[in-house]
């Protein structure tokens, strides 16, 4: 009798495990995946799907070399992204500090945590990935554009509203000169800042 109440409550656990990881894989995505031939849709997907990243910024404390940081970004409000990544960020952290040094900076990322890889490696072509290089700057609170970029990050970012008043948190932004993509076999795609901007997107849809 009791091996057999323990199966059945490893079968229940087996079960809540596989329906979380389920709803996790099938949440819902605004924009249903590029054709890989389509460089500059892929790259626009690719950054207003993506809520986090690696931003690299060069680090005067360790004589010139890159120092890479997780970020939370945004482009924009959901399905209304325009390809230019937000940060929000304090100079508590060498990211922030980095680039009121040495603007230059360059952000990565992948189709991975989007979740549409299913089992391949990351590392492989067909799991896109992308890396903006270009310039991390401060944006002017007092701009238009400092209200678009709040309220792009905290609409994806909700607890970012909370976060220490003290800790002198700020808006930043990629001025994007440069763009890498991998989407496919075949080496990196060829893709320009003007068609990367100006990228038409799909419809809705609900990726599995």
């Amino acid at each position: 009798m009791e091996v057999k109440a323990w199966s059945r409550v490893l079968c229940s656990i087996l079960f809540l495990v596989a329906g979380f990881r389920l709803s996790e894989q099938a949440r819902p995505l605004s924009v249903s995946k590029p054709d890989p031939d389509d460089a500059a849709a892929t790259a626009r997907w690719l950054v207003s799907q993506n809520s986090w990243g690696v931003l690299n910024t060069i680090s005067g404390d360790l004589g010139g070399a890159p120092f890479g940081n997780v970020a939370s970004f945004s482009d924009g409000l959901p399905n209304e992204g325009r390809g230019i990544p937000y940060f929000y960020l304090t100079t508590l952290d060498p990211t922030a500090k980095n680039a009121l040094k040495d603007e230059r900076a360059s952000f990565t990322a992948s189709e991975y945590p989007i979740g549409t890889c299913g089992k391949k490696d990351p590392m492989n072509p067909s799991c896109a990935k992308i890396t903006l290089t270009g310039k991390l700057k401060p944006v002017d609170p007092k701009s238009e554009e400092a209200e678009y970029a709040e309220t792009a990050l905290f609409s994806k970012h909700p607890e970012m509203k909370d976060w220490p008043k003290g800790h002198n948190f700020q808006l930043y932004k990629l001025e994007i000169k440069d763009i890498f993509l991998i989407d496919w076999f075949g080496g990196p795609k060829p893709l320009t800042l003007e068609q990367y901007l100006h990228a038409k997107m799909n419809k809705f849809n609900f990726i599995r």
